[in-house]
C-alpha cells in the first residue's frame, strides 16, 4: 500500500510538470480557463500511462488499451472537478505570473485523494 502510494505520489509529480508545462504553453492562445482544461488532460495522460504500468502494473485488469484509457479518464472526473475549483480558487485570490502555478500545484492537492481512490478502485482492481 505504501509503495503504490509512493509511485501515485511519484506519477502525480510528473503529471504535475506536464500539466504546468502545457498550461503555460496553451495559456497565450486559450487563455488560463480553457488552456486549463486541456493541460488537465495532458497530465491525465501522463499519470494513466505511469500508473498503468508502475503504480497499479500487479492489480490492473487487462481491458484493451483504449477502454482503460476512457474509463481513467472518467474515474479521474471526480478529481479533476476539485482540481479545478481549487485552480480557480487560486487565480481569483492572487496574481502574477506565477498564480497560475501555484493554482496547478494546489488543484493538484486537492485532487490528489479523490484521484487515487477512483485510480485504484474503478480502474485498476483485480
Amino acid at each position: 500500500m505504501l509503495r503504490r502510494l509512493l509511485s501515485f505520489g511519484i506519477a502525480g509529480g510528473i503529471g504535475f510538470v506536464v500539466d504546468a508545462g502545457l498550461l503555460y504553453l496553451l495559456a497565450p492562445h486559450l487563455g488560463w480557463y480553457a488552456g486549463r482544461v486541456l493541460s488537465f488532460w495532458g497530465a491525465a495522460t501522463a499519470t494513466w500511462l505511469i500508473n498503468r504500468r508502475f503504480t497499479f502494473a500487479d492489480s490492473a485488469r487487462r481491458l484493451p488499451l483504449w477502454q482503460e484509457y476512457l474509463r481513467y479518464l472518467a474515474a479521474m472526473l471526480g478529481g479533476a472537478v476539485v482540481n479545478y475549483a481549487a485552480y480557480v480558487a487560486v487565480l481569483h485570490s492572487l496574481e502574477g505570473p506565477a498564480a497560475p502555478l501555484i493554482g496547478v500545484a494546489a488543484g493538484s492537492i486537492a485532487g490528489m485523494g479523490v484521484n487515487y481512490l477512483s485510480a485504484r478502485y474503478l480502474v485498476f482492481r483485480r
